[in-house]
């Protein structure tokens, strides 16, 4: 809405949290494993969490609301509590699970492919190069996707 991503990622992190509270039985049932948990997890509520996160011009805040949402998700389907102090990486690797930021970025830059291959007269190309008109605010300007699309290619190659 302002150039920003905060209400989508309020929105799909909700959305998350909702449909884990529909299979928190399954999840955290012991006789099931925690590779087919992981799955489950991955294929439901991940999925759900990040549907339509392509064109999202995501700030750090953002990426911390999704993997901080993520980890008690996964926290609990694991059995472990912070205090614990599990490292998160480990978790993922019990579960068989990505991080949810690496399948973000990889997402992001599925789309930005497909958007390059586009002809130069298809309205998505063009939305992709448009300039907003008139003065800009004061500060750091608002990151736009395709500077983040190009970011993460960066770090990919």
């Amino acid at each position: 809405m302002d150039g920003d991503a905060d209400a989508a990622v309020e929105a799909r992190v909700r959305i998350g949290w909702n449909k884990f509270r529909q299979l928190v039985p399954l999840l955290t049932n012991r006789d099931i494993s925690l590779i087919r948990r992981g799955r489950l997890y991955s294929s439901c509520v991940q999925s759900s969490m990040l549907h339509r996160s392509e064109t999202w011009p995501v700030r750090k805040e953002n990426e911390m609301t999704l993997q901080r949402a993520e980890m008690r998700m996964v926290r609990w389907i694991c059995n472990v509590k912070v205090k614990d102090r599990v490292p998160s990486k480990e978790l993922r690797e019990r579960l068989g699970i990505h991080d949810i930021i690496l399948i973000l970025q990889q997402k992001r830059l599925r789309w930005y492919g497909h958007v390059l291959q586009k002809e130069d007269t298809d309205w998505v190309k063009k939305c992709m190069g448009y300039e907003v008109e008139g003065s800009r605010p004061r500060g750091r300007p608002k990151k736009t996707w395709e500077r983040l699309c190009k970011k993460i290619a960066k770090h990919v190659i």
